[in-house]
C-alpha cells in the first residue's frame, strides 16, 4: 500500500478518538482539579449599599401578597456565595420547612407555585387541602450536584439563595406525597398531582428539575430563577 493511502487510513482510524476527546471536554491528567467551592472560615462579609429599584419592586410584590417576610442583609460568603436581595419567609400561607434566605424573586415565584399551582392542584387531584411543604433547602455554598463533568466545580443557584429543592407535601387527610416514593409510585393520583405540580412550576421558575432529569433528582423538584430557561 502506498505510503499516502496509509497515512489517510490512519488518520481515518485516529479521527473517532479526536472527536471524542473534544466532546468529553479535551481535558488532560495534568489539568487541574476545579476550586472547591466553600464558605469563607472567617464568616461572611456584609455588603453595604442602596437597595436596586427591581429589588424593592420585587418587596412590594411580595407585601401585596399578603405574605409575612423579613429582608436580610446582603452578604458574600466567599466563594462565589453572594446572597443579594434576599428574604426570610415567614408566612406564606402553608408552611415550608427548612427554608433558609431566599432571592425575592425566587421567593416570588414560589409563593404563586404554592398558591396558584400546589394548593388547587392537591385539592382537584387528591381531594384535600396541602398544610405542610417539605423542602431540602434554599442556600448552600456548593458547587451543581449530579452535573457531570460539564458541571465540575461549577457553583449552584443555592450558593446564590436563588434556588429551592422540594421534597414532599403533607395533606390534611395525613397522606404525605413525596417525589421520591409517588413520582413513579402506584398511586396514579399521585404520580397526576407531582407532575401538575411540576409543570405548574416550569411556567413559574426559570430551571425545574426532576427525577426524569438525572438520578441526582430522584427524591425532589429543583426549582431556581438562574440561568437559562430549562424544564425537564
Amino acid at each position: 500500500m502506498p505510503p499516502s493511502a496509509t497515512r489517510r487510513l490512519a488518520a481515518l482510524w485516529l479521527l473517532p478518538l479526536l472527536l471524542s476527546a473534544c466532546i468529553g471536554g479535551g481535558g488532560s491528567q495534568d489539568d487541574p482539579p476545579p476550586r472547591p467551592i466553600r464558605p469563607r472560615a472567617s464568616g461572611p462579609v456584609t455588603l453595604t449599599g442602596p437597595t436596586p429599584r427591581d429589588t424593592q419592586k420585587c418587596y412590594a410584590d411580595l407585601s401585596r401578597t399578603g405574605v409575612r417576610f423579613s429582608p436580610l442583609p446582603d452578604r458574600d460568603y466567599g466563594s462565589g456565595c453572594i446572597v443579594q436581595g434576599a428574604v426570610q419567609l415567614l408566612d406564606i400561607g402553608v408552611p415550608v420547612n427548612g427554608l433558609k434566605a431566599i432571592r425575592c424573586p425566587a421567593a416570588r415565584a414560589l409563593i404563586g407555585w404554592v398558591q396558584y399551582g400546589i394548593r388547587p392542584a392537591a385539592r382537584q387531584i387528591l381531594g384535600s387541602d396541602v398544610v405542610r411543604i417539605d423542602s431540602f433547602g434554599t442556600y448552600s455554598c456548593r458547587a451543581i450536584v449530579g452535573g457531570g463533568a460539564a458541571s465540575a466545580g461549577r457553583l449552584s443557584q443555592h450558593g446564590l439563595a436563588n434556588a429551592v429543592d422540594i421534597a414532599a407535601f403533607v395533606l390534611a387527610d395525613g397522606r404525605r406525597i413525596s417525589v421520591q416514593r409517588d413520582w413513579n409510585g402506584d398511586d396514579p393520583a399521585a404520580r397526576q398531582f407531582l407532575r401538575t405540580v411540576h409543570a405548574s412550576a416550569c411556567k413559574r421558575f426559570v430551571t425545574t428539575l426532576g427525577p426524569d432529569y438525572n438520578a441526582a433528582h430522584y427524591n425532589h423538584l429543583h426549582l431556581d430563577m438562574g440561568g437559562r430557561s430549562f424544564c425537564r
